[in-house]
C-alpha cells in the first residue's frame, strides 16, 4: 500500500514540473474551456438554471464542499429531491430515491454516458469520489431519447473535473473521529502549446479500519473497508473542430461487515459479510463538425465496462461478472436558430454470469445463470426554439430487446417563459429497463428469510410512464439576486414492475412482476439571498407512493418516507475567507412491513426525525481548511437489525432500514489547489 501511494505522489510531482509553464494563448478558439482570465465570485451550492429546457437542480463544486461529501452517496444531504439511505444494516450499500422510487429507476450518467448499471448499482454511489466532480445535475421525469430509455423517474448527470482546468494539482484529505479517512488527488495538464492534447489524472483512497458498535447489537455500524480508485481522461482538440475524448478508470472496493470477533465472544456462529467489488471502465467520444458553421455534425460514443463481485452474506453467497458495452452514433443538423433535429442508432449489451447460494422456499439451493441482454435502438429527436420564450423537444425511440421484442418510447418536453422571471416546464414519456432482481434488491440477502425462485435469476423488463410539470419564479426584486421560488409535480405509473413482498408468505420474501404501482410527488423550493454573502434555501417534498401487492391490492409503499424538508444557510465573510454552512432536515414517517410491527412499530409507521449538519471553512491562498459535524443530534434508527442476537432465527433481518445508522461524527479536512502560473 505504501509503495502504491508513493508511486502516485511521485507521478503528480513529476507532472507538476510540466504544469509550471506559460499558458497564454493556449485556449483560443476552444469550445470547452474557461478563459485564461480568472474571475472570483460566490457560486451557489445548489441552483436551478434559468435557460435550460428541462428543469434541473445543479449541485456545484461549492455545494459538494458544504459537508464531508467523501463520495456521491453523501452529496445529496442538501437536496430534498434525492433521498439517500442504506440498503441494509451490514454491507454499507447506499441507495437513492427520486420521485419516491428506488434509484434503479433513475438513469445515472457520466457526462451523458450511462453508468452504474447492473451489479455495480448497489455500491456505485460509494465508487464516485465527490472531489473528482465539477458538478451534479439532477433532473426529474424522462428527458432526451438520445441516452436510451432506462430513465423512468429522472437522470443524474456527473460532470468530472476537466482536462482543460488550469489546476495542475488538487489535493484533498479528510478524517473522521472514528479514523475513517478519505484522500483524493487530481491533476489537469495541458501537454502542448497548441492546446491539442489535455489530460486529467484522478486518484482516490479511503479506508475504515476501526470496528464500531455504538448500539451494542454485536454488528458493525459501518463495515471495515478499503477502496482504491484510479482514473485518467484525455481530450484531443483539432483546429478543424474534431474532438476526441477518451479515458479509463479502475476500482477495487473491499468491505467486511457483520458481527466482529472483537465485539461478540461466540466465534462459532459469527454472521459476517465480505464483499469484493472490482471494475474496469474505458470510453471514447468522437465529435466532428461537417461544415464550417458546425450546424451539421456527427458523433460517436463507445463505452465498455467489466464489473465483478464476490460476496457472502452469512451463509448466502453471490458471485457475478458483468460485461457491458454501449455504443451510440448520432447525426445532428441545425436547420436554423429555431429548428434542429438529431438522428441516431445505439446499442446496449450486457452479459451476466451469476452464481448464488440461497435459502429458497424449497430448501438451500445453488442457482446460476448466464444471461445475454441486448437493447438495439433507433431514435429521432426534434427541437424547436422560439427565442428564449418557448421550446419543444419531441423524441421517439424504437428499441428491440432480445428477450421481449420491440418497444416504442415517445417523449416530449416543453418550456414556456411568458417573461424572463417566470418559467413553466413539462415533460412526459416512457421508460423501460431490464431488472436484475438480486442486485436491485441487495438488502434481501441480509436476512434469514426464504426467497422465491421463479424470478431471481431472470431479467424481466420493467416499464413505466412518467409525466410532470414545474413552475419557477426568479424573484425580480432589487437586492434579491439569485433568488427563486419553484414548484413541481410528477406522477409515475408502472405498467410492469418487479415487486419485493415481505408479507405475502410468512417467513419468506416473494419477488414477482406486478402492475398498477404509482407515485405522486410534490416539491417546493425557495432560495433567497437577503444579505450580501448570505444564502438561505428551504425545500419541501411530499410523496404519495403506492404499490400493487399480489392478492392484497394497492397499498402504501413500505419504507418510503412521506415527506422531507431541508433548510440550508450559508454565510461567508468578505473575500470568502470564512464560510459557515448549516443544514437541517426533517424526514417524515414511512409505513413498515407487517412483520415488523411486533418489533417496536405497533402503529405501523416509523417516527419522523431531524438531522443537523454544520461546517466551518477557513480559506487561505490555495488552501482550504474545514471542520464539521454530521448528525449533530446523534439520532440513529433504534434496533436496525431484527433478532440481531439470533442470526439463525427465521426472524433475523438486517434489510429494513429507514433511518440513519451512524450517529454523530466529527470530521476535519484540507483542500489544496495549485493554479497555473502565466
Amino acid at each position: 500500500m505504501k509503495k502504491i501511494i508513493s508511486i502516485i505522489i511521485s507521478l503528480f510531482i513529476s507532472y507538476l514540473a510540466v504544469g509550471q509553464v506559460d499558458t497564454t494563448g493556449w485556449f483560443a478558439d476552444r469550445y470547452d474551456t474557461l478563459s485564461t482570465a480568472t474571475v472570483s465570485s460566490q457560486v451557489a451550492g445548489n441552483y436551478i438554471p434559468k435557460g435550460k429546457d428541462i428543469k434541473a437542480e445543479v449541485i456545484t463544486a461549492a455545494g459538494l464542499c458544504k459537508m464531508a461529501c467523501c463520495n456521491l452517496a453523501e452529496s445529496f444531504e442538501n437536496s430534498a429531491s434525492v433521498s439517500v439511505g442504506y440498503a441494509d444494516a451490514v454491507t454499507g450499500a447506499r441507495q437513492i430515491k427520486l420521485l419516491g422510487q428506488s434509484g434503479i429507476y433513475t438513469q445515472m450518467l457520466d457526462e451523458n454516458r450511462p453508468i452504474m448499471r447492473g451489479i455495480s448499482a448497489p455500491f456505485a454511489l460509494n465508487f464516485v469520489p465527490s472531489q473528482w466532480l465539477e458538478s451534479i445535475q439532477v433532473s426529474k421525469g424522462v428527458s432526451s431519447v438520445i441516452n436510451g430509455v432506462e430513465s423512468m423517474t429522472g437522470q443524474i448527470n456527473l460532470e468530472h473535473r476537466k482536462p482543460t482546468d488550469e489546476k495542475p494539482l488538487y489535493l484533498q484529505a479528510s478524517i473522521m473521529d472514528n479514523a475513517k479517512f478519505d484522500v483524493n488527488a487530481v491533476s489537469s495538464l495541458q501537454l502542448d502549446y497548441e492546446g491539442r492534447w489535455n489530460t486529467v489524472i484522478f486518484a482516490h483512497l479511503d479506508g475504515n479500519y476501526i470496528p464500531m458498535d455504538m448500539n451494542g447489537d454485536s454488528f458493525l455500524d459501518d463495515p471495515l473497508s478499503t477502496q482504491i480508485s484510479l482514473g485518467n481522461r484525455w481530450l484531443y482538440y483539432d483546429p478543424s473542430g474534431l474532438q476526441v475524448r477518451f479515458g479509463v478508470s479502475a476500482i477495487r472496493d473491499d468491505r467486511r461487515g457483520g458481527q466482529s470477533s472483537r465485539l461478540t465472544p461466540d466465534l462459532s456462529s459469527l454472521w459476517t459479510s465480505n464483499i469484493l467489488n472490482q471494475s474496469l471502465d474505458a470510453f471514447v467520444k468522437v465529435g466532428m463538425p461537417l461544415d464550417e458553421t458546425g450546424a451539421n455534425s456527427i458523433a460517436m460514443v463507445a463505452d465498455y465496462s467489466l464489473q465483478s463481485q464476490n460476496s457472502n452474506f452469512g451463509l448466502r453467497t453471490y458471485d457475478a461478472i458483468q460485461h457491458s458495452a454501449f455504443v451510440n452514433f448520432l447525426y445532428q443538423r441545425e436547420i436554423n436558430e429555431s429548428h434542429k433535429y438529431t438522428l441516431g442508432l445505439s446499442d446496449t449489451y450486457d452479459y451476466y454470469d451469476e452464481t448464488a447460494l440461497l435459502t429458497l422456499l424449497h430448501g438451500e439451493n445453488a442457482v446460476s445463470s448466464f444471461t445475454h441482454l441486448n437493447d438495439l435502438g433507433v431514435y429521432g429527436e426534434y427541437t424547436f426554439h422560439r427565442g428564449d420564450g418557448f421550446s419543444l423537444i419531441a423524441g421517439l425511440r424504437a428499441d428491440w430487446f432480445n428477450t421481449a421484442g420491440v418497444r416504442v418510447s415517445p417523449r416530449l418536453t416543453l418550456k414556456y417563459a411568458p417573461f424572463e422571471q417566470l418559467v413553466f416546464r413539462a415533460n412526459a414519456g416512457r421508460g423501460i429497463r431490464y431488472s436484475v432482481p438480486l442486485i436491485d434488491n441487495i438488502g434481501i440477502m441480509s436476512t434469514s428469510k426464504e426467497l422465491t425462485y421463479n424470478v431471481l435469476m431472470s431479467h424481466p423488463l420493467e416499464d413505466a410512464i412518467t409525466a410532470g410539470a414545474s413552475a419557477t419564479w426568479y424573484l425580480p426584486f432589487e437586492g434579491l439576486k439569485n433568488s427563486f421560488l419553484s414548484f413541481d409535480y410528477f406522477r409515475t405509473e408502472f405498467l410492469n414492475q418487479m415487486v419485493v413482498d415481505y408479507d405475502k408468505t410468512p417467513g419468506a420474501i416473494d419477488l414477482y412482476m406486478g402492475s398498477g404501482a404509482y407515485t405522486n410527488n410534490y416539491q417546493l423550493d425557495f432560495s433567497i439571498v437577503p444579505l450580501e454573502r448570505l444564502t438561505l434555501t428551504l425545500t419541501g417534498r411530499y410523496t404519495d407512493s403506492k404499490v400493487s401487492f399480489d392478492g392484497r391490492g394497492i397499498q402504501e409503499k413500505p419504507l418510503t418516507s412521506r415527506y422531507k424538508a431541508v433548510f440550508n444557510a450559508q454565510y461567508s465573510t468578505n473575500m470568502n475567507r470564512l464560510i459557515f454552512d448549516f443544514t437541517a432536515s426533517l424526514n417524515g414517517p414511512c409505513k413498515v412491513w407487517d412483520f415488523m410491527k411486533p418489533y417496536g412499530y405497533e402503529s405501523g409507521y416509523t417516527e419522523s426525525y431531524p438531522l443537523l449538519y454544520a461546517q466551518v471553512t477557513y480559506r487561505t491562498k490555495g488552501i482550504d481548511y474545514y471542520f464539521g459535524v454530521e448528525n449533530i443530534t446523534n439520532y440513529t434508527q433504534s434496533n436496525p437489525i431484527i433478532s440481531a442476537m439470533d442470526t439463525s432465527s427465521s426472524n433475523f433481518d438486517a434489510s429494513c432500514i429507514w433511518g440513519p445508522l451512524m450517529g454523530r461524527r466529527i470530521y476535519a479536512g484540507v483542500r489544496f489547489t495549485l493554479w497555473k502560473t502565466n
